[in-house]
């Protein structure tokens, strides 16, 4: 499966009965219930990754990509945006990227 795939996945079922999909129940509740549920799994990774659980820590990264692609749904931000600002930065030294940003 990839990001595109999850991405169409999390589109369809965001229109889903709310008692029958974890994801439209998500999104039912609002963007900001979206990115506290993204933040809860991302501390959630950040502890697996501390305790060196590779099994576990992959579960958690998949968590992870998915609340992430909940909440930019939430948004309306598409993931071919995100995707095509990734492309934009391909090449260019995380440094220098960092660096030319507003301050």
């Amino acid at each position: 499966m990839t990001l595109e795939d999850l991405f169409a996945s999390i589109e369809a079922r965001a229109t889903a009965d709310p008692e029958t999909s974890w994801t439209a129940k998500l999104l039912a509740k609002g963007p900001e219930k979206c990115a506290e549920k993204f933040g809860e799994e991302a501390i959630e990774a950040i502890i697996e990754a501390v305790k060196d659980d590779k099994t576990q820590l992959t579960s958690e990264a998949a968590d992870v990509l998915f609340h992430l692609l909940v909440m930019l749904k939430s948004r309306d931000v598409a993931l071919s945006d995100v995707m095509d600002e990734l492309a934009r930065r391909q090449g260019q030294s995380g440094l220098s990227e960092k660096a030319a940003r507003d301050p």
